[in-house]
């Protein structure tokens, strides 16, 4: 077994100990791509695995909008109060940190196995969701931007 195919089968087991349906599906589902030598679509599900995560985390939280269960009246009454207004601004900065967090990992690929890593701790003991290795980079943009302010690089 190639050491690829262990950190599966670890991903697998720790997906499982943490109960964490998500990463053991993922890996699983890459553990099988490997050992049916379809390693070929690897580069295109990294390079467009992000995209089409995105897609569908959108069209999940735009349904209320398309099946109607949102109204006109509703988009009205959220920023009536502080707290759409909060919300409007939450994601505002959410967009601006993930436009970063992209950035960062163009920049620094090697970013990525600490997230992924931070990720699998924050699913495993936290009970977090691993949908946010964008966030996970625009917050790691920012942490090292004010270390290095503050250390005066």
């Amino acid at each position: 077994m190639l050491y690829g195919d262990l950190v599966l089968v670890a991903l697998i087991v720790i997906g499982l100990i943490g109960r964490s349906s998500i990463i053991t599906t993922a890996a699983c589902i890459l553990l099988i791509v490997k050992l049916a030598h379809l390693d070929r679509y690897l580069p295109a599900i990294e390079r467009r695995g992000i995209e089409l995560g995105l897609l569908f985390l959108t069209l999940a939280v735009l349904v209320p909008f398309a099946s109607g269960r949102v109204q006109p009246k509703d988009i009205m009454d959220a920023f009536s109060g502080w707290i759409g207004w909060v919300a409007l601004i939450g994601g505002a900065i959410g967009a601006f940190l993930n436009s970063r967090g992209l950035e960062t990992l163009k920049a620094d690929p090697q970013l990525i196995v600490g997230i992924v890593i931070g990720s699998i701790v924050g699913v495993v003991l936290f009970r977090g969701i691993p949908v946010g290795p964008l966030m996970a980079a625009g917050i790691t943009a920012v942490i090292i931007k004010l270390v290095q302010l503050l250390a005066g690089k």
